[in-house]
Parts: C-alpha cells; structure tokens; sequence
C-alpha cells in the first residue's frame, strides 16, 4: 500500500485550462511523484517531475447575515390564504458546502486515503481526527483555600490532558473520512464571520479526498 501524504489546503488565484480562477475559487493540485506516492495541496503546483491533475473548486456561499428586527404581530390570514398555505411546499433548507466535482480517476489507479484516527477525551468524547497525537487541553482544576473550603480557593489551575487516539482500520478508514467531512459540515453551518470561509477550505479539502481515493469507488 503506497502513502499517501495530504497537505492543508490555502487559498490560490492561478490559471487552470486556460481561462483565470478568481479570487474566491479555491485551486487544488493532486501531485503524483516517480514512486507513486499522492499530494493534495493548493499552496502551490507540483514540484517538477510530478505528474500534475489540477482543479479549481468555488467555494460554498457565504452564510446570510442575521439582521435583528422589531417583532410585529402576524397579520391573520384570511379563509382563501390559509387553504392556499395547505398546498405551498415549505422553503428549502440551507444548502450543503459545494464539493469538488466528481473525479475523472480511473479505478485502478486510485489510492487508499490518508489514515485517520478516532479519538477519546478524558469525559468520554469522541470525535474523528487526522492527527495521531492531538495537541494537549488545560482542562480547569478547582482551587480551595487552606482549610480546604472550595470557596476560598484563590487564583487558576489547570492539568494539561492528553486524549487517546487510535487508527481507524483501513476497511473502515472511508467511513471515518465521511464523519470528518460531516463534522466540518456541522462547524461551517454555525461558524461566524471570518471562521467560515477556512471550514469552506477544509470541507472542500475532505471532499476531495473522498472523491480521489478509493472512497470514491462505487460500493458493492
């Protein structure tokens, strides 16, 4: 099984068949080297002697801005409105990120995606992670006082925890992939301002993995 390194993504304005990406599309190159090994970055293109596949994806659109009103009465709706509302589908939700069209890779030569890990935290949480070793948290410690009182504890203290991850096996690792693009999904739906458009990054990142690898196998 041959590794397959995955880069970050960052946003780039460069040319792709032609014709300009503007400044909000986000431009991904897949990077195949001599020895097979993949890349998926933006940063920048492929290092010479690569073979280079290079897509530009537009990113979702921004969430709407909540503009707080003065609430009024509703107005009560006459016999003719209410019966016409019975028939009236209800407005659609809030659409999902835009993802990577699907990939042109032939079958045979797709590659297992990147490993992927499940995660623990000291409460008993879980979430999916791309990293082995997570970075520590300073969870909040309870000062006391002398006499032991909790209430006359003074000052801040933490205990830094470490959560316990493991490699999701390999015949589960697409499925594990999924919840990380649902997890990100659920953090742009409610995410503000400037923190949008990074999750926009990593959803269409996650999304092109999904799409590239041998998760986006047709299933049996």
């Amino acid at each position: 099984m041959l590794p397959i390194h995955f880069r970050r993504l960052a946003l780039a304005a460069l040319f792709a068949a032609g014709l300009p990406a503007s400044a909000a599309d986000v431009v991904i190159y897949r990077c195949t080297d001599a020895s097979g090994a993949l890349t998926v970055q933006n940063d920048e293109p492929c290092p010479k002697g690569s073979r280079q596949e290079r897509t530009v994806v537009q990113p979702p659109p921004p969430m709407p801005t909540y503009v707080p009103h003065t609430a009024e009465p509703a107005p009560v709706p006459t016999r003719a409105e209410a019966a016409a509302a019975v028939d009236t589908p209800a407005p659609p939700t809030q659409p999902r990120p835009v993802a990577p069209r699907p990939s042109q890779i032939a079958d045979a030569d797709r590659l297992p995606p990147p490993p992927i890990f499940r995660c623990n935290t000291p409460d008993n949480d879980s979430y999916i992670s791309e990293a082995a070793e997570p970075k520590p948290r300073c969870v909040r410690l309870q000062t006391v006082g002398h006499d032991g009182d909790p209430s006359r504890g003074a000052g801040a203290a933490c205990e830094m925890t470490y959560d316990q991850c493991e490699r999701v096996p390999d015949g589960a690792a697409c499925d594990g992939w999924r919840q990380r693009g649902r997890e990100i999904e659920s953090s742009w739906r409610y995410a503000r301002g400037n923190d949008r458009r990074p999750l926009q990054q990593e959803f269409a990142r996650v999304a092109t993995i999904l799409a590239d690898t041998t998760c986006g196998l047709p299933a049996n």
